[in-house]
C-alpha cells in the first residue's frame, strides 16, 4: 500500500512546499495537487494556487516523491497543451509525474472565467477524446486526430516524458461513463470514498475492463478521504456522522482496520488531504502519527 499527502491548494505556496518536503523526508510516497482557480463556495474571494505551476515548482524543489494533479479539469486547457506541460514536468522531475484528468465539475469557476460549462454528457464526451489525444501525443512521434471536439494534424511532442508510459489518471466515480473511460485509457484511477464505496466502484471498474478485454490489475487504484485521527471517541463519532461517505475517523487501531479494508477492496494507494488538519505544525504532527502508528504495517 502506498500513502500520499494532498496539501490544500488555498494554502500559501511556502506551506505547500513545506508539507511536500516533510512528506518526502518522512517517507510518504506522493504529493497531489488539486486543479482549481477559485473556491467552490459563496465567498469566492479566497486564494487558490494554480495547479500546474505549483506541480512544476515541486518537481524542481522536492525529490523522490511522486507528483500529480488530482485532477486537472479537462475543460480548462486544450489536451494537447496539457500533454506538453505534463511531458516537460516529467522531464524536470526525473520521471515522477502522474497526469490526473477529469471531466471538470466546478461550475462557478467556468462561469467566472468564461469557460463553457457543458452538460455532463458533453464534458464526458470531451474527456474521452482528450484521453485519446494525450495518449497519442505522449507516445507517438507525431499524432493526427480528427474528433468532434479536438483536431491534431501531424502534431509532434518533444521532448517526450521520461516515463514510458507517463501514467494517465482518470478521476471520478461515475459508473456508466467515467469508469468505462478509465477502463479504456487509464493507467491509474481515483475517486473519493470509504472502503465500502471503493469496493463497489472497483467491481464496476473490473466489469468495464472485462468488457474491453483489459486486465483490471493493470490499473493502479487510489482513493482519498478526509481523515480524523483522534483518541477521543466523541470526536471520532462526530466526524463519522458528519460525512460517512468521504471521511475516515478513528484512533490508530481503528484506522489500521480501515486501511486494511481499503486494501481488501483493491485500493493500491491512500491519499490523505490536509484540509482539516489545522496549522502547519498540526499537519506535520498528524501526518507523522498516521505514518508511524497506522501506515507502517502496510508498507
Amino acid at each position: 500500500m502506498q500513502f500520499s499527502v494532498w496539501p490544500r491548494a488555498s494554502s500559501p505556496f511556502d506551506e505547500i512546499l513545506e508539507v511536500a518536503r516533510h512528506a518526502e523526508a518522512t517517507g510518504w510516497d506522493g504529493v497531489w495537487i488539486a486543479d482549481h482557480f477559485m473556491p467552490n463556495q459563496a465567498d469566492t474571494s479566497g486564494p487558490v494556487g494554480e495547479a500546474w505551476t505549483t506541480i512544476a515548482a515541486l518537481a524542481a524543489l522536492v525529490p523522490r516523491v511522486r507528483l500529480g494533479s488530482l485532477v486537472s479539469g479537462n475543460t480548462y486547457r486544450h489536451p494537447a497543451v496539457l500533454a506538453k506541460m505534463a511531458a516537460q514536468i516529467d522531464v524536470v522531475s526525473g520521471g515522477r509525474l502522474t497526469l490526473g484528468l477529469g471531466a471538470g465539475w466546478q461550475q462557478n469557476e467556468h462561469e467566472a472565467y468564461g469557460i463553457e460549462f457543458h452538460t455532463v454528457k458533453g464534458r464526458l464526451d470531451r474527456l474521452e477524446e482528450a484521453c485519446a489525444v494525450i495518449k497519442g501525443l505522449l507516445t507517438n512521434e507525431v499524432t493526427t486526430f480528427e474528433g468532434r471536439f479536438y483536431r491534431l494534424d501531424n502534431a509532434p511532442l518533444a521532448p517526450k516524458p521520461v516515463q514510458q508510459p507517463l501514467p494517465l489518471l482518470i478521476g471520478g466515480g461515475g459508473e456508466r461513463r467515467t469508469l468505462r473511460i478509465a477502463a479504456r485509457y487509464a493507467d491509474h484511477w481515483n475517486t473519493w470514498g470509504t472502503p465500502a464505496v471503493l469496493a463497489h466502484k472497483i467491481e464496476v471498474l473490473r466489469g468495464h475492463c472485462e468488457a474491453l478485454g483489459r486486465d483490471p490489475t493493470s490499473i493502479h487504484v487510489s482513493a482519498q478521504a478526509t481523515m480524523v485521527l483522534s483518541d477521543d471517541a466523541s470526536v471520532v463519532e462526530r466526524a463519522r456522522a458528519a460525512d460517512s461517505q468521504r471521511t475516515i475517523a478513528g484512533n490508530p487501531e481503528q484506522l489500521r482496520e480501515i486501511v486494511r479494508a481499503y486494501i481488501d477492496a483493491g485500493v493500491d494507494e491512500l491519499i490523505v488531504p490536509d484540509f482539516n488538519l489545522g496549522s502547519l505544525e498540526q499537519k506535520r504532527a498528524t501526518y507523522d502519527r498516521f505514518l508511524n502508528e497506522v501506515a507502517t504495517p502496510f508498507r
